[in-house]
């Protein structure tokens, strides 16, 4: 928007051109972290930098000591943050904002001066960060009262300009820095050359230990070969009587394989052969035998048949015997039953005695002609 400024994060905007309210009021407005409206032509507006800068002071000293030393210091500094350091420095520096590392070299400059001229050459080389902190502090009030801020300060470098003072004062401690140095140098050979002996000494222990492993191998080799070379023989004619012995097994497995073929293929089917003809032979004999007992009783049923139809006849004839007999038959029925009973008796009597008289021998059976079985194999 025309007439209107913001400053920067790291700027004061310093408004001038009206009148401020107040006894003490200052000739321009300031204003940081926000914008302002500032009318054209009535008012003006300027810039004034609050970022960090930097001075260098390079300045001849003389010490307590009458020594000339040649210092090289910078100071970090800035505008300070609060209204009455910037209206303080803007009153200053609003013209010309380059002065400002101008003026702050030259107030430490004094102050830096004043200062190593109350100190010893040997205090001001052990104690720099101590007269840092002494030349800020002399400076803080001449600082604030310009608006400005010291952050730190900083000893570059001290030199006595070729006089030698500071070498000599280092000469000392350059000699016992010597000394110690070529002390532990020679700690530092002396374990050097103690650890190379250490190592040739485990390098020669280990070759004695390396041959004498080594003659042990090559003396178990050489007993190895000999014991082999020894028991080659002892091993070989173990080997060849495993071997028959091997081949004693197989030959009696052959044998007993061959014994069951033959069992199987002679033996066996010879014995079921004798033990058919056997059979055939009882079934034979059998047969005969049957065959002769058959006959036997055919020719007894014929002659009991022969007998059987004269035996009518005979009893007709005994009971025409009795016919004219003069029989008293006693008991009645049972007398009757009595009589008839006897010469039933009497019929079977003679039936037997003529089965007897009558009976005709049968024929001897032909005996079987048996087959004797094989004999064993």
């Amino acid at each position: 928007m025309f007439g209107y400024r913001v400053p920067a994060p790291n700027e004061a905007l310093l408004i001038s051109g009206r009148k401020q309210r107040g006894a003490e009021a200052l000739p321009f407005k300031i204003v940081t972290g926000h914008g302002v409206f500032v009318a054209p032509i009535f008012s003006r507006a300027t810039r004034l930098t609050l970022s960090m800068q930097e001075a260098e002071v390079m300045e001849d000293c003389y010490t307590q000591q009458g020594i000339t030393l040649s210092v090289h210091a910078v100071i970090a500094f800035k505008v300070g943050d609060d209204h009455e350091s910037i209206a303080s420095a803007a009153r200053r520096f609003q013209g010309d904002q380059r002065q400002m590392p101008t003026l702050v070299g030259r107030i430490f400059s004094g102050h830096l001066r004043s200062i190593i001229g109350s100190m010893t050459v040997e205090a001001i080389i052990r104690e720099q960060q101590t007269l840092a902190d002494a030349i800020v502090d002399a400076s803080k009030t001449e600082m604030a009262r310009i608006g400005l801020a010291v952050d730190s300060l900083q000893i570059s470098s001290i030199d006595d300009k070729g006089v030698g003072y500071i070498r000599a004062l280092a000469a000392p401690h350059q000699a016992r820095v010597n000394q110690e140095a070529k002390v532990a140098q020679a700690a530092a050979d002396r374990a050097s050359a103690m650890a190379q002996q250490e190592s040739v000494r485990h390098q020669a222990e280990y070759a004695r230990q390396t041959a004498i492993a080594q003659a042990q191998y090559q003396a178990e080799i050489d007993q190895a070969q000999q014991t082999a070379a020894q028991a080659g023989p002892l091993a070989a004619a173990r080997a060849a009587q495993d071997v028959l012995a091997e081949r004693a097994i197989v030959a009696q497995r052959n044998a007993e394989l061959r014994q069951a073929e033959l069992i199987a293929e002679v033996i066996r089917p010879a014995e079921a052969e004798a033990e058919r003809i056997r059979a055939l032979a009882r079934a034979d004999a059998d047969a005969t035998k049957l065959s002769a007992e058959a006959a036997a009783a055919q020719g007894r049923i014929a002659l009991d048949q022969a007998i059987i139809d004269k035996l009518p006849e005979m009893l007709r004839a005994a009971a025409e015997g009795l016919k004219g007999a003069n029989v008293t038959v006693l008991d009645g029925a049972e007398g009757l039953n009595s009589v008839v009973a006897s010469l039933a008796a009497q019929g079977m009597t003679m039936l037997e005695t003529l089965r007897t008289g009558m009976r005709v021998e049968a024929p001897p059976a032909k005996p079987s002609m048996a087959v004797a079985p094989p004999p064993a194999a």
